[in-house]
């Protein structure tokens, strides 16, 4: 059982241990980091998981991009990160599967990520979808994937993904 809130400040230390465990401390030289530097993570929907013994297991951020030279808004979901203690026990589809409905219930109608299709196709993210996005290099447009939250919410959204502000 995990109980799933709000990353607070007092998260962060261990969230980007987390991270760093899951991804190597060179995740950040990657483009999806450019889109997030200097920009404020979505505090509603980045969340922790925690075991009954308030042990961190897990742990979701998302951030606000815009898309095209239209600036459509968007969130991009990254990192999702599970202890490889935890890795098997669900964790990772109850964060996406929280924090996507989250998205929903405040009203963001896009999100995009770089990730495995047939992972998240589970969650309804498909490349078809992203066909009309560009994401910076170098990035693998092959790993682009986009949700609509809403009905048509891709439709005429095309472009470059670009930093929220």
């Amino acid at each position: 059982m995990f109980l799933i809130t709000p990353e607070i400040p007092d998260d962060l230390d261990e969230v980007e241990y987390l991270y760093d465990l899951a991804f190597a401390p060179g995740r950040s030289a990657l483009s999806s980091y450019r889109l997030r530097d200097g920009v404020d993570r979505i505090a509603d929907l980045s969340l922790v998981a925690r075991d009954k013994y308030d042990i961190l297991a897990g742990a979701i951020r998302f951030w606000p991009v815009r898309i095209g030279q239209a600036g459509h808004p968007a969130l991009l979901l990254g990192p999702v990160a599970v202890h490889p203690t935890r890795q098997g026990e669900g964790l990772g589809n109850l964060l996406v599967s929280e924090a996507l409905e989250r998205a929903v219930n405040i009203g963001w109608s896009r999100v995009i990520l770089i990730g495995d299709e047939p992972y998240y196709r589970r969650y309804g993210f498909c490349r078809e979808v992203a066909k009309n996005l560009q994401f910076p290099p170098p990035t693998n447009p092959d790993r682009l994937l986009a949700k609509p939250l809403s009905a048509n919410a891709f439709e005429g959204v095309t472009g470059l993904i670009r930093k929220w502000n």
